[in-house]
């Protein structure tokens, strides 16, 4: 019989980690096992954070703030407050009504808010009062009371005028008492600025010269 060439046989080669490296590799070396980390210690204030630079001068502290009366000083019990700032706008009697309303536009346009304005006149009523006093008292000093908007009273009505930062002055007639009547009254209600508007000499009659 002719002889049948055998059949190369093949052999499996195990798999696993227990197989034995082919001849020319060496085997990886086995990774050390981590052990127990540190336990760190408490962080200090001054240690700086990772990625931010260490802290800077210690801020000094701020300082220590105060009450104060008026004229930046601290009002002392008793004390008199300080005198408001008079500004004199010369006008004749039959236009110191145009002045004053002209002040007072000149105050809202600087930044004063209606509120802290009043108007008082000497003599004439102003339009705006008349008007409104046709509704009654009562809605006329609610008005007031409310401090929302620029505020008329004639000189009857000054002592129940209650005070506000800024108070305008028409001396627009009402005899010779009136201005010395409503000047002084109105110097006591202005606790920033005085504005009167009239006859400097007049004027200066009843405040003192220099105004």
């Amino acid at each position: 019989m002719p002889l049948i060439p055998q059949e190369p046989q093949i052999h499996e080669r195990a798999q696993g980690p227990s197989a034995t490296p082919a001849t020319g590799r060496t085997a990886p070396t086995p990774r050390p096992v981590p052990g127990p980390r540190p336990v760190p210690g408490p962080r200090s204030a001054s240690t700086p954070r990772p990625g931010r630079p260490g802290p800077g001068p210690a801020r000094p502290a701020p300082p220590a703030q105060r009450s104060h009366g008026s004229a930046g000083q601290p009002q002392k019990p008793g004390a008199t407050p300080s005198a408001p700032q008079i500004q004199l706008v010369p006008a004749p009697v039959d236009g110191a009504l145009d002045a004053a309303e002209e002040a007072v536009d000149l105050l809202l346009e600087s930044g004063r808010t209606p509120g802290d304005i009043l108007v008082l006149t000497t003599g004439e009523q102003h339009p705006w009062a008349t008007h409104e006093l046709s509704f009654g008292e009562t809605a006329y000093w609610a008005q007031h009371d409310a401090r929302e908007d620029v505020f008329f009273a004639d000189a009857a009505a000054v002592s129940r005028a209650q005070s506000r930062p800024v108070v305008v002055v028409a001396v627009n007639g009402g005899g010779e008492d009136a201005a010395a009547l409503v000047l002084p009254l109105a110097r006591e209600r202005a606790s920033a600025l005085l504005v009167v508007c009239g006859d400097s000499e007049r004027i200066n009659a009843v405040l003192g010269a220099g105004v």
